[in-house]
């Protein structure tokens, strides 16, 4: 595998809040069927721009792939649509998606130390694959 330097990065992250989760997640995004994201970026962090790459981990920590934001709209999270959202490729329904996110975001809200509400910023990112790393494809296969 050739070297991987995360400083070449906007970030390093893992889909999710789980080794489990962000398997499935990452899954999605090497299926082409997850081809975008909802984050809550606070203040203190870096916010994303368009062609940021960024290194995707697999469950384990380790690199999986690397994915270029081609699209971003920050609203309110009772403002995202179906249309926006199903391009996560998670869910089956609009209120399914909408349930378990919000479930999602009051406990990350609880860990990060901010409030969670209907009225709470929300970042949707489009992104492209650029890169899989193919000792990540497979072993996931």
């Amino acid at each position: 595998m050739k070297h991987i330097n995360k400083a070449d990065y906007f970030e390093c992250f893992a889909f999710g809040n789980s080794p489990q989760m962000a398997d499935e997640l990452l899954e999605l995004v090497l299926a082409g069927k997850k081809t975008a994201t909802v984050s809550v970026i606070l203040e203190d962090e870096p916010h994303p721009q368009i062609g940021d790459v960024s290194l995707v981990l697999n469950g384990k920590g380790e690199p999986a792939c690397t994915i270029r934001t081609i699209y971003l709209e920050t609203v309110r999270f009772c403002d995202l649509t179906w249309e926006m959202v199903r391009q996560e490729g998670e869910d089956e329904t609009f209120e399914q998606w909408k349930t378990g996110n919000y479930g999602y975001w009051m406990q990350d809200a609880a860990q990060r130390g901010y409030i969670f509400t209907e009225e709470t910023m929300i970042t949707f990112e489009q992104f492209e694959v650029v890169e899989i790393f193919s000792e990540c494809s497979k072993e996931e296969k």
